[in-house]
């Protein structure tokens, strides 16, 4: 077993979705995910893509996300919207509570650990 990993998604068939449907605040967004590893423990790697639109987020786990390309805005309860462009980088922490707008379609990188 190697103890390297790549995020070459080219072999990995994405899983396709959407916000549910009583977090939708606007738009028709759609997510595609690459999940890259899923390692004993509850962590979670890959590569996440949404088209624009927004919805309510609400955090159980704790997230690292790197913006690959795209526009969104993230917006805690309470708080000041942070816009989020390529080379943007964010950690979101179990119990956060907001809102995700994407505004041009944007692709991330993250690490989540449950």
């Amino acid at each position: 077993m190697s103890h390297v990993q790549s995020f070459d998604t080219t072999a990995i068939t994405p899983e396709e979705g959407a916000p549910a449907a009583d977090r939708l605040i606007s738009g028709d967004p759609r997510f595609t995910t690459w999940n890259v590893e899923e390692a004993a423990g509850g962590l979670y790697a890959g590569i996440w893509q949404s088209t624009p639109g927004k919805w309510r987020i609400v955090y159980d786990e704790w997230e690292y996300f790197h913006i690959l390309e795209g526009y969104s805005i993230v917006t805690e309860e309470g708080g000041a919207p942070i816009h989020l462009r390529a080379g943007d980088r964010l950690i979101l922490r179990p119990g956060f509570k907001g809102s995700w707008e994407v505004i041009e379609t944007t692709r991330k990188d993250y690490v989540i650990r449950l």
